[in-house]
């Protein structure tokens, strides 16, 4: 599938933003991913108001290398493979550590830890304390495949402050290389974003990565891409949501939302935000048209999304047309739903409305659909969306949509979960969410569903699940490889 992105002309006047990079012009495209290998410099970039010229680069995605097994057991069983040695390796600082370095004592035997790919920080890193939102992206030259995620992380003791952005890298999607602490060079992997600074801003008090768009100058190298990041910032204002005691959507682990301070009901608000990078690691936030820095605002006193938004995914259907996808809660039909906006530029955005409500009666999400993934499927065209399901009684699970379009005719795959919390001590035993999918092709041919899940007293981590080759009916927890 061949996309390019060619914004229309912007209104709003010229932003002067910090962004590394060592030349940015104005024809941006997507573009294949290469390791970076020296830091980039600091310069002033100044968004146009002139449109950008079209220019398109084919993105290729080869299969994976090796393939994951999974059986109806969904046990675990962790083998590492080996990265080709043909290009260069990135060069990771001594507090780069493997994402099996981190596994502590405290997780339940390799039996009930099926699917679990990416653990908590060891302690005192930055994210010691709670892992989620994984954004994974899979990229390959001619010898090698490699992986990126981008995921939140907490290390306060007071969950509900202070998440941060950081990344991992891999060579298979399995087995991650992660840091203890920030970023220092472009080859680094660990903390990359912290929360806004600016006590105007909407990400003050949290922020979660939605999705990560690479993009590149068709006059600028492959190692030179632009990342674009679109998160979830949460401010300190709080909103009612609802008059029960459902938790809140972006933290349901927590037991106790309220902590005695009559707190429970209330969440932060958040609305969407976006930064650029030049090498997936040091960020510089573009203020979008809002006072606060967000890309928009919450929808006005009766529309379904007056309260908050959160989840922004965004996809390429061609030239000048960018969805994003997000979710809010419909507080006149107590549900959560997810909407859609759309844009030209990424910037500027113009909200279509709700596209998935609440489900059926008793069903895994009769309580609505959060944090959607929409990916094209690269075989017939049509957009497969997986989403976080809500039941009446909280519990989280996965399900999937499909549209012909991506904007309208969204209908439910089927009516049970494609994926459901683990039973009696899982690690994800409590609930699944927060879906990602990554299509893989060649002699593979599946799908991988990478998730956050948690388990008992609130531990989270990250999972994934693959499909029965081109069938999204179910996933199966990971369990190793065929070799």
């Amino acid at each position: 599938m061949e996309v390019t992105l060619s914004p229309a002309a912007s209104t709003s006047t010229l932003k002067n933003v910090n962004v590394l990079a060592t030349s940015i012009t104005q024809n941006l495209t997507t573009s294949i991913l290469t390791w970076p290998s020296t830091k980039p410099k600091l310069l002033n970039l100044y968004l146009p108001n002139n449109p950008i010229q079209r220019n398109s680069t084919r993105l290729s995605l080869p299969r994976c290398s090796t393939k994951p097994d999974t059986n109806t057991n969904n046990e675990t069983d962790q083998n590492s493979t080996s990265e080709s040695d043909s290009n260069p390796k990135p060069q990771y600082p001594s507090t780069a550590i493997s994402s099996n370095d981190s596994l502590s004592s405290s997780l339940p035997p390799q039996s009930l830890s099926r699917g679990l790919v990416f653990d908590l920080g060891p302690p005192n890193s930055w994210d010691a304390i709670e892992i989620g939102s994984p954004v994974v992206k899979r990229f390959l030259s001619d010898e090698e495949e490699r992986w990126y995620m981008w995921y939140h992380g907490n290390s306060s003791q007071n969950p509900g402050t202070g998440d941060s952005i950081g990344v991992a890298v891999s060579s298979n999607g399995i087995h991650w290389e992660r840091g203890v602490g920030p970023v220092s060079s472009s080859g680094d992997v660990g903390l990359v974003l912290k929360c806004g600074q600016d006590w105007w801003a909407f990400d003050t008090m949290s922020i979660r990565p939605g999705e990560v768009v690479i993009m590149s100058s068709s006059k600028v190298r492959a190692s030179s891409a632009v990342y674009w990041l679109y998160y979830s910032g949460f401010s300190s204002e709080k909103v009612d949501y609802m008059d029960d005691d459902l938790q809140n959507p972006e933290r349901f682990c927590l037991d106790n939302m309220s902590n005695g301070n009559g707190d429970k009901g209330k969440i932060f608000k958040s609305l969407p935000g976006l930064a650029m990078s030049q090498d997936g690691r040091h960020w510089a936030r573009i203020e979008g048209e809002h006072h606060s820095g967000a890309l928009f605002d919450v929808g006005s006193e009766r529309e379904w999304d007056s309260l908050f938004i959160a989840g922004p995914q965004v996809v390429f259907h061609c030239n000048s047309d960018l969805r994003m996808y997000y979710h809010s809660f419909d507080a006149e039909s107590g549900q959560f739903s997810i909407g859609i906006a759309r844009s030209r530029d990424g910037i500027n955005w113009m909200k279509l409305g709700k596209i998935i409500g609440g489900g059926k009666i008793s069903s895994f999400d009769e309580f609505g659909a959060i944090n959607a993934c929409v990916v094209r499927n690269k075989e017939d065209g049509k957009y497969l969306m997986a989403y976080e399901g809500v039941a009446a009684d909280g519990k989280r699970s996965i399900g999937l949509a499909v549209s012909p379009d991506g904007l309208k005719d969204w209908r439910r795959f089927q009516d049970e979960a494609v994926l459901k919390p683990s039973v009696k001590d899982g690690w994800d035993n409590k609930g699944v969410g927060s879906p990602c999918l990554v299509q893989m092709e060649g002699e593979a041919d599946e799908w991988r569903l990478y998730y956050r899940g948690v388990g008992n007293e609130g531990r989270t981590g990250i999972g994934m699940a693959v499909s029965q080759g081109n069938d999204v009916s179910s996933f199966k927890r990971w369990i190793g490889f065929h070799l």
